[in-house]
Formats: structure tokens, sequence, C-alpha cells
């Protein structure tokens, strides 16, 4: 009797599944710019539920998530120096705002007038990123690129009217960094500035108008305090990415790597979902809110192209010997779903 208890515990024994202790792994979690803004927004509500869905599969792995946002740990312009410093793991990498470390990504900024849809740029800033130039960069910063963002066209929103491009002659103009240079031949007095900020400054007269796209405008309730937006579409921009420090990368499971990967995809997905569907109530919201939708003439648009010095010239000789490559890769593969750039910067 006892022989056959013990065969019969022995078997049930072999047949159980072993129970592995869970592995949890902590991640800082840093963005410059608050959840109101679609590319921190869908870290919380598609990066994070999908990693953790994924892997609560298996049950191996569980992420402590430390979640800072608004600028609380990492201003707007040093998230990537946080990751890099091990203050954060992961977070928002905004090229835009880091041209001296990541100049290749920044090549759309480079190249204005270019498409208005955001998902034609998506497509063409994901080409770009099987370029070695590309991930070299992202590998001497010490970072891991795993989605990125492309945000809707810019335009210029003014506390002032504008008709034409003579109405911007020494007028103070803010924008991210780059893209002051698209004004250059109107007259525009360039100021730095973004979207954590933009409000209170042109309210208290530190500029008068702002480069910006609708759907982060209307968030940030700009049409308080420059009700003029001017369609002038100046064109949709790779922007930034969401990232991860790659020492912290190199030391997860592949499991855990594959949860991320899926996550980005998520992120990406619904981040563009959204920024497109956006786009239409954005503009009604605009001037649901007391500002005005002004149609720049076609006229003086062309005017404005022609008046653009050659942004590409300075950025080659900053950006290094891999530039002109990749200016050329990131406007062919434009090219190649169909758009045809009014200025050929690549090849002037």
């Amino acid at each position: 009797m006892l022989a056959r208890v013990a065969i019969a515990l022995a078997a049930s024994l072999a047949g159980a599944v072993p129970v592995v202790a869970q592995e949890t792994i902590k991640i800082q979690v840093a963005t410059g710019h608050p959840p109101i803004f679609l590319w921190v927004k869908h870290i919380r509500e598609s990066f994070i539920p999908v990693v953790d869905a994924e892997l609560a599969k298996t049950g191996k792995y569980k992420i402590q998530w430390n979640e800072a946002y608004g600028g609380s740990l990492a201003k707007v312009g040093s998230e990537v120096e946080t990751m890099q410093q091990g203050i954060s793991d992961f977070g928002t990498a905004q090229q835009v705002f880091h041209n001296a470390k990541l100049p290749l990504n920044n090549v759309s900024f480079f190249v204005p007038f270019g498409p208005t849809d955001a998902s034609t740029v998506m497509k063409a800033a994901d080409i770009i990123q099987e370029m070695p130039e590309i991930r070299a960069e992202w590998t001497k910063n010490g970072l891991v690129f795993l989605a990125g963002t492309v945000i809707d066209s810019y335009n210029l929103m003014t506390n002032f009217p504008v008709s034409k491009m003579e109405d911007l002659k020494g007028r103070k103009i803010s924008g991210a960094g780059p893209n002051l240079a698209w004004f250059k031949g109107a007259g525009t007095v360039g100021v730095q500035g973004s979207l954590n900020v933009w409000y209170n400054d042109i309210k208290t007269g530190v500029y008068d108008g702002g480069i910006v796209f609708i759907t982060a405008a209307v968030a940030a309730k700009l049409f308080e305090v420059a009700p003029h937006y001017n369609k002038m579409d100046l064109g949709a921009m790779f922007a930034g990415s969401i990232s991860v420090n790659k020492s912290r990368w190199d030391k997860f499971p592949e499991e855990v790597r594959a949860a991320w990967r899926r996550g980005a995809n998520s992120y990406k997905a619904n981040y563009i979902l959204e920024q497109t569907n956006r786009i239409n109530s954005s503009y009604e919201a605009w001037t649901a809110g007391g500002g005005k939708v002004v149609e720049f003439p076609a006229a003086e648009r062309a005017k404005l192209i022609k008046s653009v010095p050659n942004p590409t010239t300075d950025w080659i000789k900053q950006a290094g010997p891999n530039a002109k490559k990749v200016l050329a890769g990131y406007m062919d593969a434009v090219r190649g779903m169909g758009f045809k750039f009014p200025r050929d910067f690549d090849r002037e």
C-alpha cells in the first residue's frame, strides 16, 4: 500500500509544472512633456499595458514602472541626457531638441514643405532607421530606438493677422530650434521655445507666435494667446521617439525585449491613429475656442518656399560625413511614396 502511494506521488511530482519565482524589473520612465500630448499619452495607454500583458503570459517577469511625466524628472531637451546618465531608463527622446546629439535622426526638420501626411513621414522614418548610420547614432548615445513619433503638419500661429510674407518681417517667432530657419528668408527673429512655455511666453510678449502643429496647439489652448492659425503646410516631421538606455536593454532577457518590441509597435500604431483622427476635430476646437484658421495664399507660400536658405547646407556641416547619405535616403523614401517636393534641397 505504502509503495503504491509513493509511486503515485512520484508520478504526480514528475508531471507538475515547476514554480518559478517571478523577477521584478524596476524601470524609471521620464518625459519632458505631460500626458496631454499624444507622444506621452500613449506611453501610459499603449506601450506599458501591452508590455505588462505580454509578460503576464508566462509570469516570469514583471515590470515595476515608476512614471515621471511633464518634466518632473527630465525637462524638455534633457531627456536624452537623463537616460544616458541612468537617472531614467526609458522615455521620450525628442531629437528636435537634441540636434547636437541626434542630428541624423533630425533630418526631416531640414527638409521643410514636405508631406503633410504624418503616415508618409512615419514610413520614411522607419526606412531610414534601417540605415547603419542611423543605428550607429543611437548606439553612440547609449540608447536603443523603439518607435518613432511623427507630428502632424506644422503651421504658424500668431497673435497678429498674416496675409502675406512681408507681414512676418521683424516679428519674434518661436520654434523648437531647427525649424526657426524656415522663416529666415521672411525676416523673422527666431526664439527657441516649446509647448510647455509658449502659452505664458506669448501672453507676456516674449514672442509673437510659434511654429506648431494643430493637435498639440489645441491641447495647450494656444488659441487663447495666438488666435491666428495660419495654414502654410510646412510639413509633418519625424520629431521624436521612445527609447531605452542601452545598458539596461542589453541586460534584459529576450522575453522582456520581445514584450517591449510589441509594446513599441502598439505605441506607434495607436499614436498615429489617434493623431490622424484628431486633426479635423482639432481645427474645429481651435475655432470653437475663439481662434481663426487662415489659409495662407498659395502665391505667398511659393514666395516663402523660395526665400528659405537651403537648411541642409549648415546641417550637413554639423551632422558629419554621413549626412548627405541620410538626407538622400530620407528624401528618396518620401519620393518613392509619390510625393513631389517643391524644392529638392538634396540636389541644390
